[in-house]
């Protein structure tokens, strides 16, 4: 087959943008031989041997042996230039424009050099297949390594063949939509994107007024400054400018306030206190780099999560689960707080146990434990705490002095029985990994109708969390009556599953209300600076 039609093309229509313009005054040249007598000689000759340097026009290509195993598989015959293929080329233009709105530099990807008439044909050639194939990468899988900013990350994507891609996309004539379709189809994807395009409209227009500092404000304050918390939220769209006492705190602005919040995943108390006002300070250069963020952790996730799959959004404090590209259920979860905060990553849940034990961890034993037992040795015995000495023999507590340990010299470890102080509840959903997380129920139940719930000590709190184990044993023979059956006889149980079931723990500071639209949130562990950070930087090579 081959890398492109063989039907005249006629005059294409102009696009928006300088490299669309220049490139269709190219086309409108007479046709004339650029290449050398033999083209892919000089190709040949211009990519140099293997493991070689390829610079053109002062850019390094990002893969330059890509570049050159795809001219061999095709005897370097030219792919991109010559009239019969030039919409291939125009097309890869509209690409690279496209990329900013997926938050992505177009100038990452060789605009200017591809703008560039004074190239030479061999040139443009292996230029616009390295800018294809830089732009593939990073629509797939990411501009970034995840791992550099969230060292904890294990979702992997299969790996991407941009020879095979590059070849298909030439000889099906589809080089933009190849590229588009590499994208993450998830909405809230292409939610991010529109909000980018109109956060960019904002900013050129002037931005959005941030609130001044100072005090919090509540119901009934009056100043200036309310009615720059007005303005702010009118902005949001989440009350009107107008108002009979623009600088009265009035009720209709402490249902704005409260909406706003609710948005941020923040306490919806009404009252501009330090939370809520470091949010609303936050100009449209701010929103621009967050949203970029996200665009970018969407783009880290594999396109096949799981036929069935657990996704816990950390900052969100939610938790799906996924059925056929369904979501069947929502719940409420507690996470890590920010001295321990939740990791991001992916691992196969393989068996859950109700009415567990839990061992606790040596470093929560020492920090949290130690110190209480030291304030109320009776609460070991109180809460179902056993004391294992060295050689695994239980010791009797009322024998220990507490006070005599510290958290270097501690020579026991801890556990508590089931029972319903037990910290982990009536169930555990274990997902084995490196870092000793995993899924369980809790005592502390009323924590959930908190908004911002970041209590835990790195594990996942789960609301409902029988029901959730319902679901993971669907068609096992567990029901929920033998379920609620076991759970209620303080005996620990272990189900292995029948097969292991995806979980995928992801912190994003955007996610979809009920109705479809955008919530950016707040960034309780602080991870968006330093992506947006690394995403300003020089695209990796």
């Amino acid at each position: 087959m081959m890398p492109c039609s063989r039907s005249r093309l006629s005059r294409p229509r102009p696009r928006p943008g300088v490299l669309g313009f220049l490139l269709f005054c190219w086309l409108l040249l007479p046709p004339v031989l650029s290449f050398a007598q033999d083209p892919a000689a000089e190709l040949a000759l211009r990519l140099g041997a293997p493991g070689s340097a390829l610079v053109i026009d002062g850019l390094r290509l990002r893969d330059a042996e890509a570049v050159r195993r795809f001219y061999a598989a095709r005897d370097h015959a030219p792919a991109w230039t010559g009239r019969d293929c030039a919409r291939a080329l125009v097309e890869l233009s509209e690409a690279i424009e496209l990329a900013d709105t997926h938050g992505l530099d177009p100038d990452d990807y060789h605009r200017a050099a591809l703008s560039g008439l004074a190239l030479c044909d061999s040139d443009r050639e292996i230029v616009a297949s390295d800018a294809f194939m830089m732009l593939a990468a990073h629509l797939a899988g990411g501009r970034i390594d995840p791992v550099s900013v969230e060292p904890t990350w294990t979702a992997r994507h299969p790996d991407l063949d941009p020879v095979a891609l590059l070849e298909r996309a030439l000889a099906e004539g589809r080089v933009a939509a190849t590229l588009e379709a590499l994208a993450p189809a998830d909405p809230l994807y292409g939610a991010l994107r529109e909000a980018l395009t109109q956060l960019r409209a904002v900013e050129e227009a002037g931005g959005w007024p941030s609130p001044s500092a100072g005090p919090s404000l509540r119901e009934g304050d009056q100043g200036a400054r309310v009615v720059e918390v007005r303005m702010r939220l009118a902005a949001e769209g989440l009350t009107a400018v107008e108002a009979v006492e623009p600088e009265l705190f009035d009720s209709v602005l402490v249902e704005a306030v409260r909406a706003f919040q609710s948005r941020a995943n923040l306490e919806v108390d009404g009252v501009v206190g330090r939370q809520t006002l470091a949010e609303l300070g936050k100009g449209t250069d701010a929103r621009i780099a967050q949203v970029r963020a996200n665009l970018e952790r969407l783009r880290w996730l594999p396109a096949d999560l799981g036929r069935r799959h657990l996704l816990v959004d950390i900052a969100d404090f939610r938790l799906e689960a996924r059925e056929d590209g369904r979501t069947v259920r929502v719940h409420r979860v507690i996470v890590g707080r920010d001295q321990r905060q939740s990791p991001s990553f992916s691992a196969p849940m393989t068996y859950l146990v109700l009415n567990p034990w839990w061992e606790v961890p040596r470093r929560l034993a020492v920090q949290d434990k130690l110190p209480q037992f030291k304030r109320d040795p009776a609460a070991v015995t109180r809460l179902g705490f056993e004391v294992i000495d060295a050689t695994g023999r239980a010791v009797d507590p009322t024998t220990l002095v507490w006070n005599d340990y510290s958290a270097r010299d501690f020579p026991f470890r801890l556990r508590q029985r089931p029972g319903p102080d037990n910290a982990l509840g009536e169930v555990k959903l274990m997902l084995p990994n490196r870092h000793d997380v995993y899924l369980h129920d809790t005592p502390s139940r009323g924590l959930f109708a908190r908004t911002r719930r970041d209590f835990s000590s790195g594990c996942i709190r789960v609301e409902d969390a029988l029901g959730l184990a319902e679901w993971v044993l669907e068609g096992s023979g567990w029901d929920r009556e033998r379920i609620d059956a076991a759970a209620a006889t303080d005996t620990p149980i272990d189900i292995r599953l029948r097969a292991p079931l995806p979980v995928h723990l992801v912190y994003r500071t955007a996610a979809l209300d009920a109705e479809g639209g955008l919530r950016l949130l707040a960034d309780p562990y602080g991870r968006d600076p330093p992506l947006a950070t690394a995403l300003q930087r020089a695209a990796p090579r």
